[in-house]
């Protein structure tokens, strides 16, 4: 199978109402795994990087906060 994505990297961004630490320890962050392995990993992208944001239903100034951090690896390419 062709790799034709290869050498290039991804970040997954992945918001949610309940707490990441939750969606990650409790449900093992299932769709991200797959979203990984099944697209990005047979595509040969890598490094995959990503970003469980919880709370989003939070304040103000936390989902500024976030905003402003997803610009920053954008603006990086991080």
């Amino acid at each position: 199978m062709a790799r034709l994505l290869k050498g290039r990297s991804a970040r997954i961004a992945v918001t949610m109402g309940m707490p990441a630490f939750i969606y990650r320890w409790y449900f093992g962050a299932h769709g991200v795994k797959v979203l990984k392995r099944s697209i990005l990993h047979l595509s040969g992208i890598g490094p995959i990087k990503e970003n469980l944001i919880g709370m989003i239903e939070g304040s103000q100034a936390g989902r500024e906060r976030w905003l402003r951090k997803m610009y920053l690896f954008g603006r990086e390419g991080r």
